[in-house]
Parts: structure tokens; C-alpha cells; sequence
């Protein structure tokens, strides 16, 4: 069984709170798997999903408070409801929005808890996950980032907290284990953190078998892209199957004029939109200064676009690639492959990446804010990692006060100046900081 950081968060926050839980995200992440397990921890767990069970959905579409909607539920499900004993969960909710607005009035109800789930949420929803303002918190899931990927093939918690002490102290690590790692991290890039892919490899070993379920996947995204989009999905397509194209071009960045010669982007904005929302595609946004808050400073039609998942990716790259990956062919541009797969990282970790392009002093492959403060990052696959003359540019502009920067690379970690070489594996160990206070009382004595 594959074991998620979701999960605690998922244990948490129904012991601090009455409220619902939206768990969000792209398909075959995980979701419905971890509420599962979430809902053997109650005495009575009821699972309605939404797509399996469509007269469910017309049987809430017009049902009055809740009173109504726990009458006719009752009359769905065979499992009994047991007041204050009872996790109720509603899946693949974009086909019942109704019940996300009616999440509300059954929280405030009080007698059972509910989490709810669904496909492509941040599509077919849109603004409802703002209806229950109060009673409904939204956690992310992702694929299993790399943390979670080495825990699944066995590397112990004293492993990890080993590199751990090893990254917060910027110490080298041991020899052995560094090249153990750079393995595993070579195989995280062709599996992924789908966990249908990541189960088929622990139970086979097979990488045949493993892409295997990675085309469906993509087959599946596709189809997606067909039901919910269909004014669009020739363009959602189109866009989706240029990123492997796009990420190995010289600069990385999307260009519209190859998928079509006179595309403007307001055209196709709603179809980036689209790949964003439904989890499947990760923008990564220009910024011409490296300043807080990033957000001001983005571009909003340069951007790269990376799959959400590297496993995905290698997947649709031409077959055998699999195998020359894990043995670090030096024919492959394992740049954007690096780079895909720190932008996934980034991602689940709730950094927002952008990257950094300026025509005097070049480009930085990704910048992040974290702890108030903007962090350059570097993604180097070659022996030439530390040539890196846009990131020395920024690092020696006073304007900028840049502390620290962190290029990532194949070789051990060792800090030189401001910077911090680290190997690519270290990114799971790059989390967000909050430096927001938590309480802060304002003395008004000389007003009152």
C-alpha cells in the first residue's frame, strides 16, 4: 500500500475542524484511494459517487435543505447512519455541483462529517468551490512526489532523515548513498508518481508494463479533454501533445506559431486555462525582475509548459526511452526532463514556480518565493553546472539583495559563495516557509 503525505493532512484536519474537506486534482492521483482508508477509521463510511450512480445526482439536484438530502440518501445506501460515527463521501462531485453547494447546510446539520472528490474540479466547478465559504476547506493531491516515491521502494525514514540533516546543513552526502540516489531518481523520471504506475513497478518491476499504464492515462486525459471541452479539444489536444516537442526547443518556452502559424494567445488562453485546471499541465509563468511578489512581475503570455507528471512525460516521448534514461544516456537531453520534474516537485510542494528571462542579463530556469524571500533555481544535467553566468548576473546585483541560490545537478552537494550545489534529488527537501505571523495584536493605548 502506498503511503501519502495527504493522508495525515486528511487525519488533521478532521480532528481540529466540523467542516467538509474538497480533496482536488488531477485524475488518478490517488484521491479516491486515501479517502478510502481515511473513511475504515469511522464506524460507518457511505460512498456515493456520482458517475458509477447517476440517479443519485438527479436525486440531490432538487432537494430542499438538508433534511431532504439525508432522506432521500438514506434511501440510496444500504449502510446505516450513525450520528457522529458517520463519514460521508461524495465522489466525482463535478457531475452533482449541486452538492458542493449543499455542503454547507449539512455541516451546519451537524450529525455526520463529509469530504467530497471528483475529476477535473478546477474545470467543471469553476467558482463553487468558493459556495461554502466557512464549511468547506480544498487540499491539492498530486503524484506521489519523490519523498513518497523512495519511501514506496523501501528507502527507510533514517535514510531519509540522513540526506535531510545533509541538505538543512549543506554537508555533502555519503558517496554511496548519493549514487544509490541519483539511480532512484533516474527511475522516479521514467515511473512517475502516477500510483497505478508506481504499483505496477513495485509488483513487476516491469518498465513495458509500466508505460503501459502510463498510455492509458494519457488516453484517459484525452478523453477528458473530449467530454468536458468539446468546442475546444482539438486545440486542448494539440496543446497537450506539443509539450514534449516544446520542452526539448532550445529555449523551452511554448510557441504558439507551431501549433498554428497565425495563433495569437487570447485565442487559446481558455484552452491553457483548461490543461491548468484539470491538473494536467503546469504553466510556468516569465518574470522580468526577481522581486516579491512574483505575481506582479509575471508575463502572462511567456510561459513553459511542463506535464504534471515526469512519468507521463517520458511516456510520450518516443518507446525505449525508458531504459537509456535510467542508465543516464548522455544522448538525451535530460534538461527538460530535470526541469519537468522540479516543476512537479515545486508544484506539490506549494511553490509556485516561475522562471526568470531578462535580455541583459539571461535567463534562470526556475525563481520561487519562499520564507518572504526569492530563491533562484538552476537545474543543471551536465558536467558544466557550475557555467551558469545569468544566475552570477542576478546574484551580484545589489538591487536585487539575493541571499542564497540553489543550482541542482548529478554531483554531491557543496556551497561556493551564495550558491548551493545540490544534487537534483535534494528538490523533495525544498518546501514552502510561511513567515506569517500567527497572532499579532495592534496596541492602540495612545488612541483609545
Amino acid at each position: 500500500m502506498l503511503k501519502r503525505k495527504i493522508d495525515n493532512y486528511i487525519r488533521n484536519y478532521y480532528k481540529t475542524t466540523r467542516n467538509a474537506l474538497l480533496v482536488t486534482g488531477a485524475r488518478q492521483t490517488g484521491k479516491t484511494f486515501s479517502i478510502r482508508e481515511f473513511g475504515k477509521t469511522f464506524k460507518s463510511f457511505i460512498e456515493i459517487n456520482f458517475v458509477d450512480n447517476p440517479e443519485a445526482a438527479e436525486a440531490f439536484r432538487d432537494a430542499k435543505g438538508s433534511a431532504d438530502i439525508l432522506l432521500r440518501l438514506s434511501a440510496i445506501t444500504s449502510v446505516p447512519l450513525i450520528k457522529g460515527e458517520t463519514l460521508i463521501f461524495f465522489d466525482e462531485v463535478q457531475k452533482c455541483p449541486e452538492i458542493v453547494t449543499a455542503v454547507k447546510f449539512l455541516v451546519d446539520e451537524g450529525s455526520y462529517r463529509y469530504i467530497l472528490s471528483g475529476s477535473i474540479l478546477g474545470v467543471s466547478l469553476k467558482d463553487l468551490r468558493s459556495e461554502p465559504v466557512g464549511y468547506m476547506g480544498v487540499v491539492d493531491m498530486y503524484p506521489l512526489d519523490f519523498e513518497e516515491f523512495i519511501s514506496a521502494v523501501g528507502i527507510s525514514g533514517n535514510v531519509i532523515g540522513a540526506l535531510r540533516n545533509s541538505w538543512e546543513n549543506r554537508i555533502p552526502v555519503d558517496g554511496f548513498l548519493h549514487s544509490k540516489m541519483m539511480e532512484l531518481f533516474r527511475l522516479y523520471l521514467v515511473t512517475g508518481g502516477m500510483p497505478a504506475a508506481v504499483s505496477k513497478y513495485l509488483e513487476s518491476n516491469n518498465l513495458q508494463e509500466v508505460m503501459a499504464i502510463q498510455q492509458d492515462i494519457i488516453r484517459l486525459y484525452k478523453r477528458d479533454i473530449a467530454q468536458y471541452d468539446p468546442d475546444n479539444k482539438l486545440y486542448i489536444e494539440d496543446i497537450f501533445d506539443l509539450i514534449p516537442p516544446e520542452l526539448n526547443a532550445k529555449n523551452k518556452r511554448f510557441i504558439l506559431k507551431r501549433l498554428n502559424e497565425n495563433a495569437k494567445f487570447e485565442r487559446f488562453r481558455n484552452s491553457f486555462l483548461w490543461l491548468k485546471n484539470a491538473g494536467v499541465a503546469i504553466p510556468v509563468y516569465n518574470v522580468e525582475e526577481p522581486k516579491m511578489p512574483l505575481l506582479l512581475a509575471r508575463s502572462r503570455n511567456l510561459f513553459k509548459l511542463f506535464q504534471s507528471d515526469i512519468g507521463l512525460l517520458a511516456a510520450q516521448y518516443a518507446e525505449g526511452i525508458q531504459l537509456r534514461i535510467i542508465k543516464g544516456d548522455k544522448d538525451i537531453n535530460f534538461g527538460s526532463i530535470y526541469e519537468n520534474a522540479v516543476a512537479q516537485e515545486l508544484t506539490a510542494h506549494s511553490l509556485t514556480p516561475y522562471y526568470y528571462n531578462n535580455k541583459k542579463r539571461g535567463e534562470i530556469d526556475f525563481v520561487i518565493e519562499t520564507g518572504g524571500k526569492i530563491l533562484p533555481i538552476e537545474v543543471k544535467s551536465g558536467k558544466d553546472y557550475e557555467t551558469h553566468h545569468a544566475l552570477s548576473n542576478i546574484m551580484d546585483c545589489g538591487e536585487y539583495e539575493l541571499d542564497e541560490a540553489i543550482v541542482l545537478n548529478n554531483e554531491n552537494l557543496y556551497v561556493k559563495g551564495k550558491v548551493t550545489y545540490a544534487p537534483i534529488y535534494m528538490i523533495m527537501f525544498l518546501q514552502k516557509k510561511n513567515d506569517a505571523p500567527a497572532f499579532y495584536k495592534i496596541d492602540l493605548s495612545g488612541i483609545k
